[in-house]
């Protein structure tokens, strides 16, 4: 299939519904042209916020959300909810949508324990119902984009018998390989990756494996940003040709002058 690009964009990206309405318009002229896109989202705010409405304590490790049963009912709820309203807002736009849900196009596996370092201790971690994607099924994707529909994915997978909460860049980081994307663009809430999170000017243009195993390694990434990053990793380990990080409420343009080659963001390259 001709370049597909994936965008993927979680709750904080976007301000609110007339950022998101804003993004749909960009796909909408995009579509038009004859770009092919599809759509993974996240929504982690919004799962926190209904977590604690209901007297549920969002947990996250090393900015990984673990999830019980309880947990899960609330993230399938949210996040379905979130891809109605992408869906109707693409639909405002002239562009014509369907839900996906990930476990549609992705096989998954509960993650096993594992240990990470967090404020300079090892920790061992067990996220719960939390999946991984292990394969994935791109026929259904393909055949909607054929037919001039954005796929919109909302990221729920399963192991074949339990439905898993699967962090949205881990499941756009699946999907993006298994489509073989020409580039995935991970909309944030940052310029990209910063030198110095307190200053916008520091970022980082493009950066190698080996120049995110360093900044890991003396601070700079951290936090919730390194899933994020080693997420764009994966992408492109796997066959995404690149990952680029963009800010999502960039006044000028989102995604749009990067689909027609501009540098905006950081680009993550092997």
């Amino acid at each position: 299939m001709e370049d597909i690009y994936l965008l993927k964009f979680g709750g904080n990206a976007l301000d609110g519904d007339e950022g998101l309405l804003r993004l749909a318009r960009e796909v909408a002229s995009l579509v038009e042209e004859g770009v092919k896109i599809v759509i993974v989202h996240g929504g982690g705010p919004a799962i926190s916020e209904e977590m604690e409405r209901r007297g549920l304590k969002p947990v996250k490790v090393a900015g990984v959300r673990v999830t019980d049963e309880a947990g899960l009912e609330v993230v399938e709820k949210v996040l379905s909810e979130i891809n109605v309203n992408v869906v109707c807002r693409l639909d405002e736009a002239g562009v014509m949508a369907a839900s996906v849900p990930g476990y549609c196009c992705t096989k998954c596996r509960k993650k096993a324990p594992y240990t990470v370092m967090e404020d300079g201790k090892e920790v061992v971690v067990d996220l719960g119902l939390v999946g991984e994607v292990v394969d994935i099924d791109p026929q259904d994707l393909f055949e909607l984009i054929e037919d001039g529909i954005v796929p919109v994915v909302y990221p729920i997978g399963s192991d074949g018998t339990t439905h898993l909460n699967v962090n949205a860049d881990t499941m756009a980081a699946g999907i993006a390989a298994g489509i073989k994307c020409k580039e995935m663009i991970a909309i944030t809430d940052v310029p990209g990756i910063l030198r110095d999170v307190h200053d916008p000017s520091s970022k980082i243009d493009k950066v190698t494996f080996a120049d995110i195993d360093a900044l890991i390694a003396d601070g700079t990434i951290s936090g919730g940003m390194i899933p994020k990053v080693e997420a764009c990793r994966k992408a492109v380990e796997a066959g995404a040709e690149a990952v680029r990080m963009v800010n999502g409420r960039d006044p000028d343009s989102i995604v749009t002058e990067v689909i027609h080659g501009a540098s905006r963001g950081t680009l993550i390259v092997k």
